[in-house]
Order: structure tokens, then C-alpha cells, then sequence
């Protein structure tokens, strides 16, 4: 009977789930699932009703290297990578999403990202 070890990552787990809830996607307007680690951060389309993925990116993504190699911060990295989901939305004919913050707080680099989003066409 050991004490359940308490952290920042499995509070944001037990928000995620919460919110999760009451989140869900759908093919005309998918989630948009937002995911950072220490280094990048991702973003990626999901359909619940069908359990796919539509499409994802990420700060990895080679296209993108060039524009985040100028970028100043993380922050600037984050909008960046909004854009491009917004840009590859707007080839699969979709311009409304859900956005799922994956219980992280909205500011910073979620906040960038959802901003970015928003600049490149996407309405939340």
C-alpha cells in the first residue's frame, strides 16, 4: 500500500480526462489535440466518432525548418506550428475544430498554437 506519487504530469492527465468528457470530435468538425514537451510541441486532427486521426504536425516536421529556425522562442515555434494545422485543415475542407488543451493551462505555448490556428483561418 504504497502513496500515489502526486505530480505535475498526472494532474494534467486527470484535467485531460476530465475534459475529455465532455470533448469529442467529428468528421466535419474534428479535435484538435494539442501535445508539449520540454523541447517541441505537436498538433494533430482527430475524428472520435471513427477513431482516426486526420492529419497531425509537429515543431519536427521538415517542412516547417526553416521558419522555426528563425523563430526567437518556443512561443514563436508554437504559433508557427498553428498555422501550419490550419493550413493543412484547409485541405481537408475544414475550418471549424474543438480545441483539447490535453489539460494543460491556456497560455504560453497553447495559447500561441490556438492563436495561430485561429490567424490561419480555423474557428474554435
Amino acid at each position: 500500500m504504497g502513496i500515489k506519487k502526486i505530480n505535475k504530469n498526472s494532474v494534467r492527465k486527470r484535467k485531460h480526462l476530465s475534459v475529455r468528457k465532455k470533448v469529442s470530435g467529428t468528421s466535419k468538425i474534428p479535435r484538435l489535440i494539442v501535445f508539449k514537451s520540454n523541447k517541441n510541441i505537436y498538433a494533430q486532427l482527430m475524428d472520435d466518432t471513427n477513431n482516426n486521426t486526420i492529419t497531425g504536425i509537429s515543431s519536427l516536421n521538415a517542412d516547417l525548418s526553416t521558419d522555426i529556425d528563425k523563430a526567437k522562442s518556443k512561443v514563436d515555434v508554437a504559433a508557427i506550428v498553428g498555422n501550419a494545422i490550419a493550413a493543412k485543415a484547409k485541405k481537408y475542407n475544414i475550418d471549424k475544430v474543438v480545441f483539447d488543451r490535453s489539460g494543460y493551462l491556456y497560455h504560453g505555448r497553447i495559447k500561441a498554437l490556438a492563436d495561430g490556428a485561429r490567424n490561419g483561418g480555423l474557428k474554435f
